[in-house]
C-alpha cells in the first residue's frame, strides 16, 4: 500500500486545485514569525493579498509601446522620403538616358549621310566628303562608344 499512497496524494492535491473557483483569493497572514495562507481575510496580523498563479502581471506603462510607434512612424516616414528621392533620381538618369540615345542616333544618322556625301561626291570633291565623313565617325565613337 506504501507506492499507492504518493499517487493517492498528488491525485488528491489535483482534484483540490481543480475544485477551487479561479476567482478565489489568496491570503498571506504574517502574525510574529508565523506565516498562514488562507482564503479568508486575516483575523490579526498583517494581510497580504496573493495573486493567483496564473494572473496576468500588473498592466506596464504604455510608454515603451508608444515610444516603438513614434520610432517606426519616423523610420517610415524616412523610408518614404529616401524612396522618392530614388525614384526622382530613377527618372532624371532615364531621361538623360534618352537624350544620349537621340544623340546618339543623330550623330550615327550624320556619319551615315556623310558616308553617303563620299560615294555620290564627284572626283573634285571627294577629299571634302572623306574629311566630312571621317570626322562624322569620329564625333559618333567619342559621345557613343
Amino acid at each position: 500500500m506504501k507506492p499507492l499512497l504518493p499517487v493517492l496524494a498528488i491525485a488528491m492535491s489535483g482534484m483540490l486545485a481543480a475544485g477551487l473557483p479561479a476567482s478565489a483569493q489568496m491570503y498571506k497572514c504574517e502574525d510574529g514569525d508565523k506565516v498562514a495562507y488562507s482564503e479568508a481575510p486575516c483575523a490579526r496580523g498583517t494581510q497580504t493579498v496573493v495573486p493567483p498563479p496564473g494572473a496576468p502581471a500588473a498592466r506596464r506603462e504604455p510608454a515603451p509601446l508608444k515610444q516603438l510607434q513614434k520610432q517606426s512612424a519616423q523610420l517610415q516616414k524616412e523610408r518614404l522620403a529616401r524612396e522618392a528621392q530614388q525614384d526622382r533620381a530613377d527618372v532624371l538618369h532615364d531621361r538623360r538616358a534618352a537624350q544620349h540615345r537621340d544623340r546618339c542616333s543623330k550623330l550615327e544618322l550624320a556619319h551615315k549621310w556623310a558616308e553617303d556625301d563620299v560615294r555620290r561626291a564627284s572626283h573634285r570633291a571627294i577629299d571634302a566628303a572623306r574629311l566630312k565623313a571621317r570626322r562624322a565617325a569620329e564625333r559618333h565613337a567619342a559621345a557613343c562608344q
